[in-house]
Formats: structure tokens, C-alpha cells, sequence
């Protein structure tokens, strides 16, 4: 199939594009390379059927696609173009609603004239601060809507509407997933998110900073997992979601730490700072309808994905 992908150079992306690359597929990524590595792709810069074309999918795509596929058929986009942590979202936080909105009502236009599937990134931040747990997909959700956070909270709840009355007015096919934390081998070692900050502080000896006082939860799935979920997902039939993908098993993030230190053989210490504005307490998914729907559940143990990722950031810091 041709397979497009917006966000591919990023850390979920360029795990997808080489998943799907491996399957034998022709893909396209799309990236502006804002929080997206060229070396993310680095080592398949030689497969014959990858094509990669910087761009901001804020602005529309020419017609016709100066894709290599020229006028052939365009069979499903990934949409997954937008900052993902907290530090990244929140450096542009217009640029952030707009890739949301703006970049996801383009890739919806380009999926209804292609007549493409379209698998949209959705994430666990729409349930905001739940006060429903675990969180399943009827929840509606305790969000924010004028904080720090909204632009990435809202504009994602916006990018799902969206979806669905694109699916309801003109037919398009959509999927749309919730993505829960996620961590593994690429993530930016300057992200922000709690697992890559807890493993890069520990490997240099710093100390690992904890905002709050540690008794909040997350909930970790390593990446392969989540793209075995999300590729379930496209080829589901009938079933457009959204759903949950994300591992059930909740861990405090004061354990999360002693467990990185005890992994990398780290004597840092532990630095306690201040909770963020509508910083979620509680983090868990409720995946019922994954394992009904997708047959889909994560299997990878938090300590092997880990290792894996202290590895990954071992090799990266000596480099």
C-alpha cells in the first residue's frame, strides 16, 4: 500500500515508518522536523520505498501531491504531526493548536479527495485531570480549556471532532486512537517526558527531578506495543473509535524513579519541585474495548522496555 505519514521523523513515527516499511509498503512522511529527527530515520535513509518531504501540514498540501507516487493511489495516512510533551507543545502553543486543528481538517481534506483510511493520534491528555479512573473511552473528561495545557488538551479534542463529522458528513474512513504515555529507544533526550528525564538525569548523575511529591501515577507502554495497536486499529473494520492504547498497570512516579535508579546503577538523588498548572494526579487506561475490538493488549514489561530505552540513552549520551 502507499502509506502516509505525518510526524514520521518523530519518536512514534519513525518506529511506524519502519515497522511499516518492513511490511513491505511505500511510505511517504511528511515533517517539519520541529520536534522530528532526520537521524530518527537515519538508518533507512537507503530502502527504495521510503520518500521524505519536509513539510508543516499547517499549509495545505499543492495539487496535484508532488508525492513519488504521483497520481497513483494514497491507501492510508497517519496522522501524528504534533509536538507530544509538555516542554515541546507549550514553546509554540499556537503553532500547537494549529498543527491540531488546521493540520488535521488538511489531512482530513487530502484523506476525502483520496479516498484514504485515516488514523488519527489522539491522546490520554482529552481525558485531562480525570476524576474518573481508570479512564475509559465514554468519559467525557475534566480539561481546562483557557490553561497552559489547552492548546495541545483542546486542540486534540478538536482534531477528534473533527474526525467524526468528516466521517459523519462526507464518509471519510476514520480511526482514532488515545494515545497513553509511551516511551522507548528515540525519544528526545531534551523532551520533557517523565521516563526520558528520569534516564538521561540518572546516566549523567543529576538528580531526578519529581514535580509534585511523587504519589501521582502514569501509566507506560513501550512503543512497540503501541504500534502493534495502532496498526490493528487501521485494519479494523467497522470500527472507528476512538479507543485506548496504553498499558493498564499504574505505577507512582516516585516508584518509577527508585525503579530507572536501580536499573541504570545510578547514585542521583531525588529532587522534588512544584506540580505543574492541570497536571493530571492519575493517569490509567481502561483498554476493555482494545482487547474486544483489536484483540490488542501491551506485552512488553515496564522493566524489559526500560532496559531497552536505558540502552538506547546509554549509547546516545556517549555519542
Amino acid at each position: 500500500m502507499n502509506i502516509l505519514i505525518t510526524g514520521g521523523a518523530g519518536f512514534i513515527g519513525s518506529h511506524l515508518t519502519e515497522y511499516l516499511l518492513n511490511q513491505g509498503h511505500f511510505v511517504i512522511v511528511l515533517d517539519n522536523f520541529f520536534t522530528g529527527s532526520r537521524e530518527n530515520l537515519a538508518h533507512l535513509k537507503d530502502n527504495k520505498n521510503l520518500r521524505v518531504i519536509e513539510h508543516d501540514i499547517i499549509t495545505p498540501l499543492p495539487n496535484p501531491l508532488p508525492l513519488p507516487m504521483g497520481e497513483g493511489n494514497l491507501d492510508q495516512i497517519y496522522n501524528l504531526a504534533c509536538p507530544a510533551s509538555t516542554s515541546q507543545y507549550q514553546k509554540n502553543p499556537i503553532a500547537t493548536i494549529q498543527a491540531n486543528v488546521l493540520g488535521t481538517l488538511n489531512m482530513l481534506e487530502l484523506a476525502k479527495a483520496r479516498g484514504a483510511k485515516i488514523l488519527q493520534a489522539s491522546t490520554s491528555e482529552v481525558y485531562g485531570d480525570p476524576q474518573e479512573h481508570p479512564q475509559k473511552e465514554s468519559y467525557l473528561g475534566n480539561v481546562n480549556p483557557v490553561g497552559p495545557r489547552a492548546c495541545y488538551d483542546e486542540g486534540k479534542r478538536c482534531a477528534e471532532t473533527l474526525c467524526f463529522d468528516y466521517f459523519r458528513q462526507s464518509g471519510v474512513e476514520i480511526r482514532v486512537i488515545r494515545i497513553f504515555n509511551t516511551y522507548g529507544p528515540r525519544m528526545a533526550e531534551d523532551d520533557g517526558r517523565v521516563v526520558s528525564n528520569f534516564i538521561v538525569q540518572a546516566l549523567r548523575g543529576d538528580d531526578l527531578t519529581i514535580y509534585g511529591d511523587g504519589s501521582g501515577t502514569r501509566s507506560f507502554q513501550y512503543v512497540d506495543d503501541l504500534i502493534s495497536g495502532m496498526t490493528k486499529m487501521m485494519a479494523a473494520d467497522n470500527f472507528q473509535g476512538p479507543v485506548n492504547l496504553g498499558n493498564p498497570d499504574e505505577i507512582k512516579i516516585r516508584e518509577l524513579a527508585d525503579k530507572v535508579l536501580a536499573l541504570t546503577g545510578s547514585k542521583s538523588g531525588i529532587k522534588y519541585m512544584a506540580k505543574p498548572i492541570d497536571d493530571p494526579v492519575r493517569r490509567r487506561p481502561d483498554i476493555s474495548l482494545a482487547k474486544e475490538k483489536l484483540a490488542w493488549q501491551p506485552a512488553v514489561a515496564l522493566d524489559n522496555g526500560l532496559k531497552k530505552t536505558i540502552e538506547y540513552f546509554r549509547a546516545r549520551l556517549k555519542r
